[in-house]
């Protein structure tokens, strides 16, 4: 949350410094629990593509790990290096790398997660069809690892953009969840295409054992889990009937009283404001190298 940012108009972003959240997205989760009570009897935990760690600062909070005496324990993964977060085990690791599932079990002493979540998103080339289709990757690599450990009625959560082919991702997770959940977190911003998928009550495929295998795709992992539906042109080829379209319930999570992303909020007559710090400064900003080139002198203008 730079001080450059469009961000600075939102009122979530200054709440998000002022409540010592490293980014606004953590009241994406607050409310996205306020609505499905994601935490009930919730042990074991992933956080997956967790960088900057606002998602775990919530779980840690929610789930009270930075008291000793709890029992549970919060996995945070992602391939850029985080801050330490009270409570969390953070991984520097590939989510689709087997070593990286090994980890998360050797922490759980074996034990499979209750609950798992992913916020993480491509940078966006503001080309939809291209965004969407490597968002629905990422959720789907993000997939192959909670089928590996997600314990039978658990429960997964990650973002989504929602396009003209999400009934396809829609389909396929309906056949590994008892029940699929289109939500919009009020704090998320209505002009985005994100919204977050809630999978409720996961139900393992039978006579398939999933296994995360080096530089697997998405579709060789699964491929004999007879996920989603067929494609139209493949159904006609081969003589196979065509599925309707999966649409997933859709609901708003927040309640109306609370900010609208959207708004302007003017300030209280007489209340003075402040410019407020990040609350974690980037530990590995794209602008590092160069600045270091720039400083010895490497980096010239051509």
């Amino acid at each position: 949350m730079g001080k450059g940012s469009k961000d600075k108009r939102d009122l979530y972003y200054r709440k998000a410094k002022e409540e010592g959240w490293r980014a606004r997205s953590a009241f994406k989760l607050l409310q996205l629990d306020e609505q499905f009570n994601l935490f009930e009897g919730v042990r074991n935990v992933v956080d997956l593509c967790a960088a900057p760690g606002s998602w775990s600062q919530v779980l840690s909070q929610k789930l009270n790990c930075i008291d000793s005496s709890s029992s549970s324990k919060i996995v945070a993964v992602d391939l850029q290096p985080m801050s330490p977060i009270p409570g969390v085990e953070c991984i520097q690791a590939d989510i689709t790398h087997p070593k990286t599932l090994e980890r998360i079990l050797g922490i759980f002493n074996g034990q499979l997660a209750d609950f798992i979540c992913s916020d993480g998103a491509p940078d966006v080339t503001g080309l939809h069809d291209i965004d969407e289709y490597i968002q629905a990757q990422l959720i789907l690599s993000a997939l192959q690892l909670t089928t590996c450990i997600l314990k039978p009625g658990g429960t997964f959560v990650a973002k989504i953009f929602r396009g003209r082919d999400i009934d396809l991702l829609y389909s396929q997770l309906g056949n590994l969840f008892e029940k699929v959940i289109c939500a919009k977190p009020r704090s998320s911003r209505s002009t985005s295409l994100e919204s977050f998928i809630v999978c409720i009550n996961y139900k393992p495929q039978k006579d398939w054992k999933p296994k995360l295998t080096l530089n697997q795709s998405t579709e060789e992992f699964f491929k004999d889990a007879n996920l989603g539906r067929a494609k139209l042109s493949e159904s006609l080829e081969n003589n196979l009937p065509f599925e309707e379209r999966v649409v997933a319930p859709f609901i708003a999570c927040g309640d109306l009283s609370s900010y609208d992303s959207d708004a302007t909020y003017s300030i209280e007559e007489g209340k003075q404001t402040t410019s407020l710090d990040p609350v974690q400064m980037p530990t590995a900003p794209p602008y590092k190298k160069a600045l270091e080139m720039k400083r010895k002198g490497i980096l010239l203008r051509q």
